[in-house]
């Protein structure tokens, strides 16, 4: 039990660099912002929704009534604010957990409304998982004061806290997808990859979107013509969340997981015009990648540059 105990912390606390933290930061911030702030007015409208439509979720559900219209448009503006620092690292001690916290909440609350947005889970948990951490080292506002003692050779170096957060960070987006594939198997058990479920949920999916004038797939109302193409389909999509923790042991398996993911994400788009915007531009895998390593591809170019002008 101690072997098995010290080889999860050494993987779990492995050493990271302090710059894949803070652009894994970076990422997702500028996504919950942008998001945030994209729906602005949508998150405020439902302060104009009749109260008898209001069942709270989650942490919303301490809530025995809904807030007033200032309270809710005040909220979103704090989110917001405190999302801005999140992203600029300022006071990140502070402002991490408090954008984590108001993030939760603003979607919560929008989400005690009625439909359930369950797109905005995994990105309201990655915020989390960053805000405990010490991802604002560098690349922020807080490392501005710190910069004289890094200069002279006191800047952070690889460590296990700028570690477990990304693999935290990791285990939700596993765990996220794993917990969808036994959700199929228990709905459906193995029907799932051999009959035609997939298929008639694409078909009513968008025969549904046609009767009530939304936007539909005409791709996916053409596939289902072909029966064969689906079980497949189906099989793949399984094999792709349950096998999803494995991505956590290996960066190959990692790389074969996020692209199998970032399909599946594509394929629902494609044939059910439903968008899972997080995961399609990437964000939600961020943090199985060396980011820090992006900022290397061009000095092979500059050596190289230099070399030819000494020649010359």
């Amino acid at each position: 039990m101690r072997r098995l105990l010290a080889r999860f912390d050494r993987a779990f606390f492995a050493e990271a660099p302090p710059e894949r933290l803070a652009l894994l930061r970076l990422l997702v911030g500028a996504f919950a912002l942008v998001y945030l702030c994209a729906r602005a007015v949508h998150l405020q409208r439902v302060g104009h929704l009749p109260p008898g439509s209001f069942k709270p979720i989650g942490v919303v559900s301490v809530l025995s009534a809904p807030l007033p219209l200032w309270a809710v448009r005040g909220l979103t503006g704090a989110a917001i604010a405190a999302g801005a620092a999140f992203v600029a690292g300022y006071r990140f001690r502070v402002a991490g957990p408090l954008f984590s916290a108001l993030l939760l909440w603003v979607l919560s609350y929008r989400n005690s409304w009625g439909m359930v947005f369950h797109t905005e889970n995994l990105l309201v948990l990655h915020v989390i998982a960053l805000s405990l951490g010490a991802a604002a080292d560098v690349y922020s506002l807080d490392a501005r004061a710190a910069r004289v003692s890094w200069e002279r050779g006191a800047a952070p170096a690889p460590d296990g806290r700028y570690g477990w957060p990304i693999r935290l960070f990791c285990a939700i987006t596993v765990t996220s997808y794993f917990i969808a594939g036994v959700t199929k198997l228990r709905n459906s058990g193995l029907d799932w990859a051999t009959s035609d479920i997939l298929r008639n949920y694409i078909a009513y999916d968008n025969v549904r979107k046609v009767a009530l004038g939304d936007t539909h797939s005409p791709l996916g109302g053409a596939l289902v013509r072909y029966r064969f193409l689906f079980p497949p389909l189906a099989l793949g999509s399984l094999a792709m969340e349950l096998g999803a923790p494995l991505a956590l042991f290996s960066r190959r398996i990692a790389v074969v997981f996020c692209g199998a993911a970032w399909l599946f994400h594509l394929g629902v788009l494609l044939t059910m015009a439903i968008l899972f915007p997080y995961p399609l531009l990437g964000v939600a895998f961020a943090g199985f990648f060396e980011l820090e390593k992006v900022r290397d591809l061009r000095r092979p170019r500059r050596a190289g540059a230099i070399i030819e002008d000494r020649r010359a």
